[in-house]
Order: C-alpha cells, then structure tokens, then sequence
C-alpha cells in the first residue's frame, strides 16, 4: 500500500529568531540551512526579506540544495496594489523558490491590528497570491490566528482559507498563533475546514504556549493537513513552536504513522537527528535540553538500579525505541539511586571487564554514593568516574602532584586609565623527580589557573597539547552560607574526542581545580602515557 507524503517546514531561521536570546548572524543561518537542507526538510524559510538587512542579505542567493527555500513577508497592505507595495515587491525580488505570506483571519485582528475591512483583507489575500504566482513561486499562506478566528466567526475564518486555496496557494496553513488551542479542538477545526480545502493543500503551525504544539500537530495530520511547520528543539518566541525534532521521530518510528506516511527524512538522515538538534544548540552557544524526546542526552539513561538490571538483559523493558536509529546513545547512569547493575553497565560501556559479585564492584558502588553524599554527580562526567575506577583499580600511574597553587584576582586601572580585573595563577608541580613552577595570566581565576597547569607537564607537555576547553559550568549543590559548589568543565582535543569531569567545593576555585586536573588526568590515560 502506497504511503501519502506529510511535508515538514521548517520556521527556525524566522519564527525561531524571535527566541528570547537567540541573535542568529548570516553564518548561523547559512550552518542551518545546511542542516536543515541534508535532514531532508521539504521547506527552509529563511527569513522575512526587506524586513531587516540580515534576512534581506541571506536572501540575496539560494541557500538550499533540495529543500525549498521559502521567504516569509505580510500580504499587501490594505489601500495599496501589490505593484505599489514595498513588501510585496521584496518577496517576489527574493532568491526563493517559495513565498509564504502571513495573513490575519481572525475578524477582531482584521479591524483592530490592520485598521481594514474584512472584504479587504480577502483582496489582499487573493491578490498577494496571484501575484507570487504570476512569478512563478510556489505559495503558503499562513493563516494567522486561525483557531481563535475559527471560534469567533468561523465562517470568515473559512472566507480566508478559501480565498487563499481559490486563488492559487499551495498550502493554507492554519496557525494557533496563540498556542492556546487544544489537540480535541484542533481535530474539530481542520476536518471543518478539510470540507473546504482539500486536505493535501492544508498545514498547520502550533506554538507551544500549553505545552500541545507537538499534540496539535499530530492531531492536525490525523484530521487530514499534510504539511506541518516547526522549528529545531522548538525554538519560537513565548513558549516557542511545534519542535519538528520530535515530530520527526514520531512520524518516522511510530507504527500509527510510519506505516501511513511517507516523509522527505529518510531512514538513513534519521540517524543524523540528534546530531542535528545538538548542533543547533552548538551553533546558538546554548546548552542543549537533556530531556528532550528522542535526542536528549538524558532520552535513553537509566539511573534506578532495578530499571538498569531490566535495561541490560532487554533494552525494550524501558525504551519505546532503539536510540541508534536516531543517533541517540543508551546510558545507564551511575548514582546513589543505583545498584551494581548501574556500575556494571557503565563499567561496560567504558570498557572496564568486571563481573558481577566481583568485590571490586561493591567498593566502586560504595565510594560513588560516598562522594555523590559529597556532591559529586557522575552520570554528568563519565571522564571523572572513568579517573575514579582506574584509581580504584590502581591503574593511574603517577603522571603529577600538584604540591601548591595559588591564584590572585586584582581590580586596577591600567596604563591608559581603564579599570580592569585581572587575573594570576602559580602552580607547583612535581613529574618524577622534577618540580616545576609555571605561571599564567587569564581572563579569569579559572582560565588562568588553566593555562598554568598546562603550560608545562615536563615529559607530558606534548600530550596535552592539543586540549581546549570547550564549557564551563557552575552549580550550587546546597544553599546557605556553607553552600558547597559544583563544577562541570567540558574539554575536547584534536582527534574531536569531548569529555567532561566534576570537582566539588565549598570553594570554587578548588572545585575547578579538581576538574582541571581530572582533566589532565584523562587525556594522559587515553593517550597511553605511562604504561
């Protein structure tokens, strides 16, 4: 039996710009789009050319491949021609090969927002779409505020649809503008107005403000629509949009659809989707969700021990799907909420070969929950807990001893007047016989302390060489004057290898110094120093 084809849009470089702290630059769109372009994502809306420079420079030549490259704009104003309307004309001098208009079909925001008549606004419309056709461009209308038009005056809500179907638009998009609309109401309205537009001419585009765009879209499919916009990791302002990734997995892993439609993601691109999401984030400096659906870093662990003992003997006892086919990996995490059936897996998984009722294992499990009691979290930094089993096995050579440090933060003008912090680490270090003293400024106490301990590891210098540290967090383990701190610092080297180790203090410096060193540590035991 032949598969229908659901088209997904992806908004990201336009509704996802309105993110609250997301500032996209022409070379994160261009890292986007190419993203985007290799998932196998039908439509890549760009932007809103003539709006602002940016989006009217990313538009200035095609930046996709294979997907579509869409340019958003309003429908022409009330009182002017599309000939004599300085946003029309924008879009249609765009390099796209589709224009998606916004159109309001809500009657209130027709008088109140654009101060017209309703008849008006179905002119524009009508004759935004003739016009794009015209220049031979494909054409989406996103029909803003749909779902609230629909309820107020669902027969001028429809008027829209119709008018933008009628007149040549290849999709008419129903937008829950205010993400307010539920997954029961949705179903109701797209097959009211599936009676009216063919259902393989009609899309939907849910923002999340009740947490049910993902919910709404899916409901929107089930009701007939076949095209579906969104953005990665559900970006979007407010509460963002429908979050495409999950979308993805959805249409593509769940029987109830993978067996009824087809999409443009194919079973190999799938492999690439946490890779996607994640890069995203990587391109935005923002940390990624751990929890997100099918591509979280936290979407296949495991932490309670009699979940993990499940999870080895059957992964299906606590996962809906294979994380692979997503690029996901499984984790069975290592905590105080753990058994030996924890340990043994990350034991695996790390390569160490201990058995069960092996006494090591008891220990291993008793100093973890130890030092968790401490605050230390080692299913966040599987370098610190792969340091801390080679030191419990005695297989940590004796690489350096920090015999001092010390660190100096100084507020001072400089030589041209400014004020200005500035920061100073010493550290002692003993390799074998030689003790070495090095010295470092940074632009902080941590950096410094950084640039010093790796300014001179004697006979070890050329091993970590090539180390960059990559992220740097901070976190309060408890609250109160006694507040101890914990430190999660992420480092990564040339061969493109990423690790991450935890230090815990009462002092911060001293928590990312145990980080640091764990660090050092770990680089030196992967790279076979010392045996």
């Amino acid at each position: 039996m032949s598969r229908e084809r659901i088209y997904l849009f992806d908004t990201t470089l336009r509704d996802g710009a309105q993110t609250t702290g997301v500032d996209f630059s022409i070379e994160d769109k261009k890292a986007i789009a190419g993203l985007l372009d290799r998932l196998g994502i039908d439509y890549v809306e760009g932007g809103y050319p003539g709006a602002n420079p940016l989006d009217t420079t990313f538009f200035a030549e095609k930046r996709t491949r294979n997907a579509k490259f869409t340019a958003f704009g309003m429908t022409k104003r009330a009182g002017r021609s599309v000939s004599n309307d300085p946003g029309v004309s924008a879009l249609l001098e765009a390099e796209a090969d589709a224009i998606c208009f916004v159109a309001k079909a809500w009657d209130y925001h027709v008088h109140v927002a654009l101060e017209t008549s309703l008849e008006e606004n179905l002119a524009g419309i009508r004759d935004s779409v003739e016009a794009a056709r015209a220049r031979g461009r494909e054409v989406a209308v996103d029909c803003e505020h749909f779902f609230d038009g629909y309820k107020a005056n669902p027969d001028y809500a429809l008027a829209c649809a119709r008018t933008a179907y009628e007149a040549g638009a290849r999709w008419v998009v129903l937008c829950d503008t205010n993400g307010g609309t539920l997954p029961h109401e949705v179903t109701e309205i797209v097959g009211a107005v599936a009676r009216v537009v063919p259902g393989d001419h009609l899309g939907i585009h849910a923002h999340d403000d009740c947490g049910c765009a993902v919910a709404n879209s899916l409901a929107a499919v089930e009701a007939g629509a076949r095209h579906i916009q969104g953005t990665l990791n559900g970006l979007g302002e407010r509460c963002g949009n429908a979050n495409l990734v999950t979308l993805i997995g959805a249409l593509k892993l769940k029987d109830g659809y993978a067996s009824r439609f087809e999409l443009g993601v194919t079973d190999e691109t799938l492999g690439q989707l946490t890779h996607v999401s994640r890069q995203v984030d990587e391109v935005l400096n923002r940390p990624a969700n751990r929890h997100a659906p099918f591509v979280g870093a936290s979407a296949f662990a495991t932490k309670a021990g009699i979940h993990a003992s499940a999870v080895l003997k059957d992964p299906r006892t606590y996962e809906h799907v294979e994380p692979e086919v997503v690029g996901n990996v499984r984790k069975v995490l290592v905590s105080d909420q753990g058994g030996q059936s924890n340990v043994l897996a990350e034991l695996k998984r790390l390569g160490f070969e201990l058995q069960k009722g092996d006494p090591r294992v008891g220990r291993l499990l008793d100093e973890v929950k130890r030092k968790e009691a401490e605050g230390f979290a080692f299913e966040g930094a599987d370098a610190s807990f792969y340091v801390l089993v080679k030191r419990m096995l005695g297989e940590v050579p004796a690489f350096f001893d920090v015999e001092r440090f010390s660190v100096n933060v100084e507020r001072r003008f400089n030589a041209v007047g400014e004020l200005v912090t500035a920061s100073e680490a010493i550290v002692k270090v003993r390799v074998g016989d030689e003790v070495l003293i090095s010295a470092a400024e940074g632009n902080g106490p941590v950096n410094a302390l950084d640039v010093a301990l790796r300014k001179d590891l004697g006979k070890y210098q050329d091993l970590i060489q090539d180390l960059e540290l990559i992220d740097y967090k901070v976190r309060i383990y408890q609250g109160g004057s006694d507040a101890v701190t914990r430190v999660l610092i992420e480092f990564g080297d040339a061969s493109g290898d990423r690790w991450t180790t935890i230090g815990v203090s009462a002092n911060i410096i001293d928590a990312s110094f145990q980080a640091l060193t764990d660090s050092m540590v770990y680089k030196l035991l992967k790279s076979g120093a010392g045996l």
